[in-house]
């Protein structure tokens, strides 16, 4: 970095954060997967990575919780043109609406491209030893990198959301948005325990999942931390409870909709109620602080509007999750 001048505005084509950090030289590599085509509700979570990509040369970048993030190192890759050629024909046959059989044959392939494109790219940043961070994109995307990691040693996902995704194959899609973790679980022995918070909208059929997982998913539900603290319990206790299920390795899952939809009005599926920027930024921190390592991150269902704002919302997230990730495990 030498030269560098990390209060000076961002230089014109540089990339994430204003940072003209190479792969080889990063321990954060960023993969970017603008993919979003089984999305049920909103669409345009396939243009986050750009966005973010654009918002982030307006972020500072000495933070108070993490100080100086970016003398870590940290680099976007380009995205995969094949991912993005995909995106486009499968959403317009998912909002045909008539799932016929050909239309869930064309989504599901898909999504086996994007699994394969991310793997390709993942394990061998892995093996450098290198931390991972997918951003989307819909929340399908993400597998393959938590797949991986979880090949090699066993973790735990601190899932950060307003949704459960536990469904089986939404619509019929096997790699829906909404079937992200129910697909990590059946799929992936190697992630020990499923952590949730801020889950405010979900299904009975997910509600029977969470009771029948034997302890593997501990889900904190919104409605249940906010009927606490209104008791007087304390953020801190409710994090500190949250984190005690997790093993020493963590991948952070993060739907930017598990934020008050007032910091992410345009992602696909806006649940009223939610965490502050503050508290998330503080949970964090936190979760440093106890020791454990994030071995990886990922930041989904940030769709720009017209404004930006969600935009620069997720471009100070993706910054504090590379903070925490860097920082993990020194303490």
């Amino acid at each position: 970095m030498t030269g560098f001048d990390p209060d000076a505005a961002a230089a014109t084509g540089s990339g994430i954060f204003g940072l003209s950090t190479t792969r080889n030289d990063a321990r954060v590599v960023l993969v970017p997967v603008p993919f979003a085509a089984t999305v049920s509700y909103g669409g345009g979570a396939e243009n986050g990575p750009e966005a973010i990509l654009r918002a982030s040369h307006q972020v500072d970048l000495y933070d108070w919780h993490f100080g100086r993030i970016y003398e870590g190192g940290i680099h976007m890759l380009a995205a995969d043109p094949a991912i993005a050629a995909a995106h486009e024909p499968a959403r317009q046959a998912v909002q045909s609406g008539v799932h016929a059989d050909a239309v869930v044959r064309a989504a599901n392939a898909a999504g086996d491209l994007v699994n394969a494109s991310l793997a390709a790219t993942v394990g061998p940043l892995l093996d450098e030893g290198r931390i991972v961070g997918v951003v989307g994109g819909d929340h399908s995307i993400p597998f393959a990198a938590i797949a991986a990691v979880a090949e090699r040693e066993p973790i735990g996902i601190l899932h950060i959301d307003a949704h459960a995704d536990l469904r089986d194959a939404y619509e019929g899609f096997r790699w829906s948005h909404a079937s992200i973790m129910h697909n990590v679980l059946a799929n992936c022995p190697g992630v020990q325990r499923l952590v949730q918070v801020g889950i405010r909208d979900y299904s009975e059929g997910e509600l029977r999942a969470i009771n029948a997982s034997d302890g593997r998913v501990v889900t904190h539900f919104d409605a249940e931390w906010h009927r606490r603290r209104f008791a007087g319990v304390t953020f801190d206790q409710l994090i500190g409870e949250a984190f005690q299920a997790l093993p020493e390795r963590v991948w952070i899952s993060f739907d930017i909709d598990g934020l008050d939809p007032s910091l992410c009005p345009n992602t696909g599926t806006p649940v009223p109620g939610g965490l502050l920027f503050a508290e998330v930024s503080h949970m964090l921190a936190q979760l440093v602080a106890t020791g454990r390592r994030i071995v990886g991150f990922d930041l989904v269902e940030v769709a720009p509007g017209s404004d930006e704002w969600d935009a620069n919302v997720g471009a100070r997230m993706l910054y504090k999750l590379c903070g925490a990730a860097l920082r993990s495990g020194r303490q």
